[in-house]
């Protein structure tokens, strides 16, 4: 018996669900790996510096739930004596998700976090793979902070928004 003396219980509210991420897969848009090193000499002891930049985009297909993240890495590696590059990479990576039981005010921030970072280790594996292959020690990728990188985007644009609006009077 309920509580209240009914035989027949409450209606017991749906739990929310959680959300749910598939990937349905994963391609690398671009790709580009330059040995400056090799095509112009380095003279003296080489003792590289690395330098990571990296941006996000994200956008609806036309399929419901489903999205393309493209993560793009810009990696430059310059002598710290002379300052001569050594080498630059340059890869756009992306995937395919399927993404459902996201709140929508929740949404972006879930498609430019959660979705790089399942897409990171792939990209950390070709990053070392290629380095290697192109005559350096593999480059192993530190954990990228997307949730700062999302926060720092958010700022720029915010920042961006604030000079576009004309200051009234």
């Amino acid at each position: 018996m309920a509580e209240n003396g009914d035989a027949t219980p409450k209606a017991a509210a749906t739990p929310p669900q959680p959300p749910k991420m598939n990937v349905l897969g994963q391609f690398i848009r671009d790709f580009s790996f330059e040995n400056i090193m090799v095509q112009k000499g380095v003279g003296g002891e080489v003792a590289p510096e690395i330098a990571v930049q990296v941006s996000l985009d994200a956008k609806k297909r036309q399929v419901e739930h489903q999205y393309e993240i493209l993560t793009k890495y810009s990696i430059t590696s310059k002598n710290k004596e002379g300052g001569e590059t050594l080498f630059v990479l340059e890869l756009e990576y992306g995937g395919l998700f399927h993404v459902e039981n996201v709140p929508e005010e929740q949404l972006h921030a879930f498609l430019m976090i959660e979705c790089p970072r399942m897409l990171f280790p792939f990209v950390r594996r070709i990053v070392s793979d290629m380095t290697r292959e192109g005559g350096f020690p593999p480059l192993n990728l530190d954990t990228v902070d997307f949730v700062g990188l999302y926060r720092q985007m958010l700022m720029q644009r915010a920042t961006e928004e604030a000079k576009e609006k004309p200051v009234s009077q």
